[in-house]
Formats: C-alpha cells, structure tokens, sequence
C-alpha cells in the first residue's frame, strides 16, 4: 500500500507569532526587573510569608505593561526570526 505524502504543517498565523514573541518579551523584562532588585518596597503589601508571591506577581503585571508600550524591541527580534524559520524552504 502505498501512503500519500504527508501535507506541510500549517503555518501558524503572524499574530499567533507576534503573540508568543511577546510574552517571551514580558517574562525576560519581568526575570530582568527581578534580577535589578525592582520589588516592591518591604512590607508593601502587608508583608507575611505570601509578600514575595505578590511581589512577583506585580513584576509580572510591570514587565507586561513595558511590552505593551513598546518594550525593549526584543519582541520584534524574536518574531522576525521565528518568522524566518518557518518560512525556510525544507
């Protein structure tokens, strides 16, 4: 028996790429902010074992806006590549 050749994955739409490349954008920004030392002040929110958690989450939220605002291009690097990528001939 002989089986039919296997059709091309599907290329994913550009927006689904633009997307991805930024939350990849967010969570460096957000690992960059943490690593900086950008908490919140001690004590901000109520302090507690918990404090930490919350603290993350308000990076998380801070990175997230530095993307939506433009960011530091890093989004745009990743998508052009990823794009690139796939649109390699195989």
């Amino acid at each position: 028996m002989i089986t039919p050749p296997t059709a091309p994955s599907p290329r994913p739409p550009d927006a689904a790429l633009r997307a991805a490349a930024r939350q990849m954008e967010t969570l460096f920004l957000a690992e960059m902010l943490d690593a900086a030392g950008l908490d919140a002040a001690p004590g901000a929110f109520g302090g507690g074992a918990g404090e930490a958690q919350f603290a993350s989450f308000l990076r998380q939220e801070h990175a997230a806006a530095m993307t939506r605002q433009g960011g530091i291009g890093l989004a745009e690097a990743l998508f052009e590549a990823m794009k690139a990528r796939i649109d390699e001939p195989r």
